[in-house]
């Protein structure tokens, strides 16, 4: 049976160490985190997931969702009273806005709980996940009426939210969508069409589920042009707030799927269900990737936290599997073989996981902090800055992490060999739940291309160029002190490479944009390498400063420098090869007519 320890001891060290999250007390929400309060909701954010979500993970995964002939759907044995700790907790609202019945903590300390809650089970953690993507987008682009209506009871958790784009012919070209929406005189409209993939499209959770459904106005433009957001409840309210009659909408289905079973992804029939419009008519992908933007990063904290969960208990068997003898001689004279934990191989699968997820950790929690600056600073300037860079890292942590996340499940179910491919192990299904990531909230070909086309460019490129001013002057800071010359090394060199890498772009992407295409996938994870190593940088600067100081835990520190040096020495240098791929242009891999393949 599978394990799982939240690791509070290293988000403490990113949060208070490496980001000096003190500096951030002129914001608001910030002041209340003092370090006790953030530790306290560290350590039972931990708790719940180690003792709540974590037990029913591998159950629901084997019992999966029921649908019913009325469409109703049931989740998986102690998921509703999984779900009502997590209610009673007052999770759904730890980090939003007290107006309403939110606490208003900081995004960054909602993210590191997070990280632990989707660790412990990632499918469960997606109810409430989503609910929140929906509470993002009605806060910024509803009505006062509708945020009255709507907000108090979703930030308690009464009531539960979705995000309906896709359509059975089209998926990320929302342009083609054919859900229609009919004006009815009264403010409402009908809207009739069907979704699928709908994660927790239908369950038993809460009393409501509100839906964030894009459609078209009858009479709108074609394409994206058109295209308004609705929301449509479960259960239309009655004049006093209350669920009343039920909605046109049912789950006519629910997806076979390869993992992530007991989350209930339905298939969504719209029959004339009464929805009211969020923000202007034909502006609903504004408001919708509010909501996209939230669940892009929160789908980025998925592929770190299968990563984390596939590593821990990788280490657990390798310590304890008996096999060979270290090539240096034996480990264990006294016992018949050593354990596998010795051999090198295991090492570089273990030490890749270990130093991909102590980077990606801290890389997740530099961004969630900018967030909170672009959401709570009284600087106009700050604001924009921040809400800018947040933009041009999302497609970076989104499309890395997932990807790394999911080759990183591999790798950890390598290390058991045969036992990794045994249900009764776990790790088949971490390997099965992390490839949903790098599909959803738009592939991550998708994510590479916004990352270049779209997030490059923006205002000058002038997000860019702050990543580059920061990265480099932290390595000219830094140069002169002999115990970072190794790292920051190492660090200027991937950070040249990105540089070249962007050039390149500037130089032949406008002339033939299959260049920029062809080469964006590369940029995008040797945009991440650059990020993870400054994170590294950043951590190593910190664990010799507590070293010096004679504070913290010694084992933990000398461990950090040791995965830091080995990021550097063996990870790193793979920014070359991205920057050779991307060099290479678009010829070789357009080539081929259609008909060739």
């Amino acid at each position: 049976m599978p394990a799982y320890r939240a690791p509070v001891a290293d988000t403490l060290f990113v949060l208070n160490d490496v980001l000096k999250y003190e500096r951030y007390n002129n914001l608001p929400g910030f002041a209340d985190a003092t370090p006790d309060i953030v530790e306290a909701v560290l350590q039972e954010g931990a708790r719940l997931a180690e003792e709540v979500f974590f037990p029913i993970n591998q159950t629901g995964d084997q019992e999966g969702c029921t649908r019913h002939e009325d469409g109703s759907v049931t989740t998986p044995k102690g998921f509703r009273e999984a779900f009502e700790q997590y209610k009673e907790g007052g999770w759904m609202g730890l980090g939003f806005d007290p107006d309403y019945g939110g606490q208003g903590l900081p995004y960054a300390l909602h993210s590191a709980v997070g990280e632990y809650f989707s660790s412990a089970n990632m499918a469960f953690a997606m109810y409430f996940g989503l609910t929140q993507g929906a509470m993002a987008a009605i806060h910024v682009h509803g009505s006062d009426e509708q945020k009255q209506a709507y907000l108090p009871k979703m930030v308690e958790g009464t009531w539960t939210g979705t995000m309906n784009l896709t359509e059975p012919h089209c998926g990320t070209d929302l342009g083609l969508l054919r859900t229609k929406a009919v004006p009815q005189g009264d403010g409402s409209y009908r809207i009739s069409g069907q979704k699928i993939f709908i994660s927790a499209g239908e369950h038993d959770l809460s009393e409501n589920i509100i839906h964030l459904v894009l459609a078209r106005i009858e009479g709108a433009p074609e394409g994206t042009k058109g295209i308004s957001l609705f929301i449509v409840p479960k259960f239309v309210l009655n004049a006093d707030g209350t669920p009343g009659d039920r909605n046109g909408v049912m789950c006519g289905s629910l997806e076979e799927k390869m993992g992530i079973h007991g989350n209930s992804t339905c298939v969504m029939n719209y029959d004339d269900a009464t929805g009211y419009l969020i923000g202007e008519e034909n502006k609903g992908l504004k408001a919708m990737f509010t909501m996209m933007n939230e669940a892009r990063l929160g789908v980025g904290l998925q592929g770190l936290s299968i990563s984390e969960v596939a590593y821990q208990n990788a280490v657990d068997y390798a310590k304890d599997r008996l096999q060979g003898r270290a090539l240096t001689g034996p480990a264990a004279p006294d016992k018949k073989a050593d354990p596998i934990i010795v051999h090198p191989d295991v090492r570089r699968n273990l030490m890749t996981i270990r130093a991909f997820n102590e980077a990606g950790r801290a890389f997740l929690l530099w961004a969630a902090l900018k967030s909170d600056v672009a959401h709570r600073s009284d600087d106009a300037g700050e604001r924009e800055l921040s809400d800018e860079m947040t933009g041009l890292l999302t497609p970076v942590i989104k499309g890395v992490l997932t990807d790394k996340g999911f080759d990183h499940a591999v790798m950890a179910q390598q290390v058991y060999g045969g036992h990794g491919y045994i249900e009764e192990w776990g790790m088949s299904q971490y390997v099965r739940d992390a490839r949903i990531a790098m599909i959803y909230e738009g592939a991550n070909g998708i994510q590479a291309l916004d990352l270049v086309g779209r997030k490059l460019p923006a205002n000058g490129g002038r997000a860019v160029q702050a990543f580059f001013k920061e990265v480099g002057e932290f390595c000219e800071d830094n140069r002169s002190d002999e115990a970072m010359t190794f790292f920051t090394k190492h660090l200027k060199k991937g950070l040249n490479d990105l540089q070249a890498a962007t050039m390149w772009f500037v130089q032949n992407a406008m002339a033939k944009p299959d260049n920029a295409g062809a080469g964006s996938y590369d940029y995008m994870h040797l945009f991440g390498l650059v990020t993870l190593g400054y994170m590294w940088a950043l951590q190593a600067k910190a664990a010799q400063a507590k070293l010096a100081a004679g504070e913290g835990d010694k084992q933990f520190m000398e461990a950090k420098l040791a995965t830091a040096r080995y990021f550097m020495e063996r990870i790193m240098p793979e920014t070359a090869a991205h920057l050779a791929r991307i060099s290479s242009g678009a010829d070789s891999m357009m080539a081929l007519s259609a008909e060739a393949f």
